[in-house]
């Protein structure tokens, strides 16, 4: 008998345990650890939980049954536990910290140091728990709400923000159940336009239309006038207000370049402007923020976010002068080895320097809510980056062989990545180079800032932009290089390619461009993207798909299919000795080719590509020098004209020809199978082999699958 009971009780036991690793494992608390591919190799675990205590060992996935012991609470200690694992002996196994799910509210950017370095065989890397999403987030939720007063602005709501009327906290942005809001805008859409040109000198100043401008926005800080030109974003404040000559005096002078006449702008931040749904206006001095709701939010249970940090996490190596010479020199001790995975990073705010800010080009110098320095070997990957006031990460000074693979990033008040300088390093210590950025969904951009680049590569060399998708910008998906005209340059050997890039412009800015390169590149290569749907707002000009400006030289051009642009497939502003070849350039608005200036030396090579177009012309800019070759390509009108002529620029085909260009070139119908749908696959009998054209494979461009 009682053989039985133990057998029976045996069985029982092991009934119930499988019936709680069940429940656990649905619960996704099962006990057996994840785990990294690390080939093989075991790896050492931390946990960080929402459920967490710093105080805990941080070896465990959740709090265990009596909460003495679980995971740690809090990124930085996990981080510090590995700082104090490390001093006692050199890693021997790769360290992993799997960060659970939920919201991280963090008080200070998450700062990762050299001693918090990995090695190539033991890398550390910090990761999302399997199927969970950790959130690193800047932001502070804003409750206390309640109606306002009737003060003759529709249905506010207001709540008072504790440490704004003391100056400990103040913000730029709010986001209600996720969604970014305006700030109080005049006008609430469109621009308000200038009358005539903006003077030149400092302050700036110019003629507003009436009614247009009020005079108690002057000298009030926190009022913003946001000047849009060209490529050029002037942010100042109201200085003086001349209401009966119509001017206005700005904080900050114009740039001469990108002036435009009858500029737009717009107000923002001034409280009598707050006047439509879905605006919001915070007032400095009581420290209360009001907010007209959207239809049919409750004030009661939404969630208003509001950013506390403009940055989340950031990559310090370690830069000293190396004392041996006047010039102004570093040595590097880069942070290396660390991966972040799996994280999102929301909510960060922007600023602007007190006096006002005039952003020259492509938000270069605008902040990250990531930002690395001196980092070496540090992969970003499966991030999503959302809700932030400025760029999303950056990559900076002595940053070499890093990866930032995989991500999605959205809803940016600048733009999506920053790689390099925009200045010469001043030795090889300094230099950023081998980087990679691929696969990575980038799109709308520029929300604070129009004039920002999807993607920004500096004076930095060897990197590899591969496989984004770049898409709802307001000004160029993918720059590279930072020289004006022929100067040394550090920007070169790098690879763009298999990009998809569309829906650029938007209307907004201009002079910009699918990709755009500056300065001398030798060894840069931009092939196999795909860029399509540009467009600039209409009192400017420049809305092109391959755009090489100032200088822009020895560069391979190369498989690219560019289509329904505003002002050309291709542009070259100048430069010398670049190779365009095997491109399909179509379906442009005004003119397909354009060469902005003449050149001593040869600007480009243009041969075996494909240009078809149906409106504008073939040719646009300076073509009276002869600097250029063209030869073995192939041309087709397809406009509405019976039996068009071609003609090339003031020249007619024959006279071209004589010319000695385009000998071996053809005038014919490629015979795509649906242009007009961006279907440029080719029917049976196209004469495009004739020309040597090698057929492009589209299907490998834009994202692959992440693994």
């Amino acid at each position: 008998m009682a053989k039985s009971r133990i057998v029976w009780l045996l069985i029982v036991t092991g009934c119930v345990s499988v019936i709680c690793l069940r429940v656990l494992y649905k619960k996704g608390l099962s006990m057996a650890s994840p785990s990294l591919d690390h080939g093989g190799i075991p790896e050492t675990v931390f946990y960080v939980s929402t459920q967490g205590n710093d105080a805990w060992s941080g070896t465990l996935a959740q709090p265990s049954a009596l909460r003495t012991d679980g995971p740690f609470a809090t990124i930085e200690k996990a981080r510090n536990a590995i700082r104090k694992l490390k001093s006692r002996r050199p890693l021997s196994r790769p360290v992993t910290v799997y960060v659970r799910g939920g919201v991280y509210e963090l008080r200070a950017p998450i700062i990762f140091s050299p001693e918090d370095s990995g090695t190539e065989k033991c890398p550390i890397t910090y990761a999302a728990y399997p199927h969970e999403v950790p959130v690193l987030s800047g932001g502070r939720a804003i409750a206390g709400w309640k109606r306002a007063p009737n003060i003759g602005h529709g249905e506010l709501w207001e709540a008072e923000v504790p440490g704004v009327k003391q100056g400990e906290w103040y913000f730029h942005e709010i986001f209600v159940d996720g969604q970014r809001r305006q700030r109080a805008r005049a006008p609430r859409k469109g621009f308000f336009y200038v009358d005539g040109n903006m003077t030149q000198g400092s302050p700036a100043e110019f003629r507003f239309h009436a009614g247009d401008i009020r005079s108690k926005w002057a000298g009030q800080p926190d009022v913003d006038l946001v000047v849009l030109q060209a490529w050029t974003v002037m942010r100042a404040h109201i200085m003086a207000v001349d209401k009966a000559r119509r001017t206005v005096a700005l904080s900050i002078g114009q740039v001469a370049s990108g002036k435009e006449t009858n500029a737009r702008y717009w107000v923002e931040n001034a409280f009598d402007a707050l006047d439509s749904p879905g605006e919001w206006y915070l007032d400095r001095r009581s420290g209360v923020l009001y907010y007209w709701p959207e239809p049919g939010e409750d004030m009661t249970r939404v969630q208003v976010v509001a950013p506390v940090l403009d940055k989340l996490v950031g990559f310090q190596g370690g830069l000293w002068s190396d004392g041996r010479s006047a010039s102004f020199s570093f040595l590097a001790k880069p942070v290396h080895n660390i991966q972040l995975r799996g994280f999102t990073l929301s909510f960060t705010d922007w600023s602007v320097p007190a006096g006002g800010y005039t952003d020259m080009q492509g938000a270069f110098d605008v902040p990250a809510a990531l930002e690395a320095a001196a980092a070496s070997a540090c992969t970003i990957k499966k991030c999503v980056f959302q809700h932030l006031g400025q760029f999303a990460v950056e990559f900076g000074k002595a940053c070499r062989n890093n990866r930032i693979i995989d991500n999605e990033m959205t809803d940016l008040g600048a733009g999506g990545v920053k790689v390099g300088e925009p200045q010469d390093p001043n030795s090889d210590d300094e230099s950023t180079a081998g980087n990679v950025v691929a696969n990575n969904r980038i799109h709308n951009l520029g929300i604070i800032d129009p004039g920002a680049d999807g993607v920004w590569v500096g004076e930095s060399s060897d990197n590899s932009i591969l496989h984004n998708e770049i898409y709802a910008t307001y000004y160029t998906g993918i720059s590279a290089g930072w020289t004006w005209g022929y100067g040394a340059s550090a920007a070169h050997h790098n690879i763009i390619e298999f990009n998809l890039i569309h829906d650029i412009g938007r209307g907004m800015m201009a002079d910009m461009g699918c990709i755009y390169t500056l300065g001398v590149q030798p060894g840069t290569v931009i092939r196999n993207n795909v860029c399509h749907d540009v467009t600039r707002h209409g009192h400017s000009y420049g809305a092109w798909g391959i755009y090489l400006d100032e200088g822009s030289s020895q560069i391979v051009v190369e498989n690219n299919l560019v289509y329904r642009t505003e002002d050309g497939g291709f542009h070259q502003n100048y430069g010398q000795h670049n190779f365009i070849r095997n491109n399909i350039f179509a379906l442009a608005r005004n003119a397909q080719i354009i060469r902005s200036r003449n050149e001593k030396g040869v600007s480009f090579t243009f041969e075996r590509n494909i240009v078809f177009w149906k409106r504008g012309t073939l040719l646009g800019g300076k073509w009276n020098d002869g600097n250029f070759r063209f030869d073995h390509d192939l041309y087709f009108y397809a406009g509405h004209q019976s039996n068009p002529k071609v003609e090339f620029g003031r020249w007619s085909t024959a006279q071209w020809q004589s010319l000695g260009y385009d000998k071996h070139s053809l005038i014919a119908d490629p015979l795509f199978v649906n242009p007009e749908k961006g279907d440029f696959l080719f029917q049976p009998g196209s004469p495009a082999m004739k020309i040597g054209f090698k057929p492009i494979n589209v299907s490998q461009v834009g994202l692959k699958r992440a693994k």
